[in-house]
């Protein structure tokens, strides 16, 4: 079964750090895990609820689960047709990530207007939010081919979390060739030392 959970920064890093292949356990106050069973509901919430709330994001990630794992949950109807949750107790995630397929993949996201991202501790990003931290990347580009390999390694949690950003940024300081270009380095510098977890859709 294709499933889909809108998640904030927060958990997309948890989940990131499980190399994408399960969800984190749920809060004290948190009885259910509710993937849902359509995209544009995901894309819904993401948008609609994630990016008014917390760190101001909302990313839509998308997942496969054994059919048969799958239907021992029950379906809820919480609105309109189209708003259709599988609902896991909290107590079976950990069961039921072990029955998802593959990994968990980040198709898009939502930003708020004030949207800061992740602030990085350390080298050149450091103390940068996620609009500077382009421009940041982007000056490493022209220069020796392993920097902006080494800034990606050492912070690879915010260039995972804010791709979706800066591919959604204006060209108000950057010709929309020179943007296309930055993104382009960055995901081959990506793809060089994570080879194995895709950044973006």
């Amino acid at each position: 079964m294709i499933l889909f959970r809108p998640v904030g920064l927060e958990e997309l890093l948890l989940i990131s750090r499980t190399g994408m292949r399960r969800f984190p356990p749920r809060l004290p106050d948190q009885p259910i895990f509710y993937p849902v069973l359509n995209r544009g509901y995901a894309e819904q919430i993401a948008r609609d609820w994630n990016t008014k709330s917390g760190t101001l994001a909302g990313y839509v990630t998308e997942f496969e689960v054994e059919d048969s794992h799958a239907r021992s949950f029950e379906v809820q109807q919480v609105g309109g047709r189209e708003h259709l949750e599988l609902w896991v107790p909290a107590e079976s995630l950990d069961v039921f990530n072990d029955h998802i397929q593959g990994t968990i993949r980040v198709l898009g996201a939502f930003f708020g207007a004030s949207f800061a991202g992740v602030a990085p501790s350390e080298s050149a990003l450091k103390g940068l939010n996620a609009r500077d931290q382009f421009e940041a990347l982007r000056a490493l580009v022209s220069q020796e081919p392993g920097a902006l390999q080494r800034e990606v390694a050492v912070n690879h949690e915010a260039v995972f979390a804010h791709l979706f950003f800066w591919e959604q940024l204006g060209e108000e300081s950057v010709s929309a060739r020179e943007k296309a270009a930055a993104l382009a380095a960055i995901r081959a510098a990506w793809s060089a030392v994570f080879p194995e977890m895709p950044l973006g859709a």
